[in-house]
């Protein structure tokens, strides 16, 4: 099951921060169709968060078609952001840890490693 991170400096809406993460379990495989998200009051005692915000969240991720509210049994994941072959990724997540590692050495905090990250992203994959 997921666990729900908020930061609450980031600027980003609380409740995007569930959309964001979910879709990131989801493009990783760590997350299938049939598996139950945690509910309104497991992620508000988790997060200390406002179940509205929560449930903000999943209506979002329901509109999407990526899970579905089951009246009674909780909210399950419907659908996947997973490309084939997803699982198989160990090889690169190792390289990509190592890298964050040279990284930390360097002295790059958490902030200059995502804006070097999206400047290459964006120089590759165009904005």
């Amino acid at each position: 099951m997921i666990e729900f991170r908020i930061d609450r400096r980031s600027g980003v809406a609380a409740y995007l921060q569930l959309v964001h993460q979910t879709k990131q379990a989801l493009r990783l495989g760590l997350l299938q169709p049939g598996d139950r998200l945690p509910t309104a009051k497991e992620v508000m005692t988790a997060t200390a968060m406002n179940p509205n915000t929560v449930l903000k969240a999943y209506r979002e991720l329901e509109r999407e078609g990526l899970v579905e509210g089951r009246r009674g049994l909780g909210t399950f994941v419907i659908g996947t952001l997973a490309r084939p072959g997803a699982s198989d990724d160990g090889p690169l997540r190792e390289g990509l840890g190592a890298w964050l590692a040279t990284a930390e050495t360097a002295g790059l905090e958490r902030e200059d490693v995502e804006a070097l990250v999206k400047a290459v992203l964006d120089e590759h994959y165009g904005t």
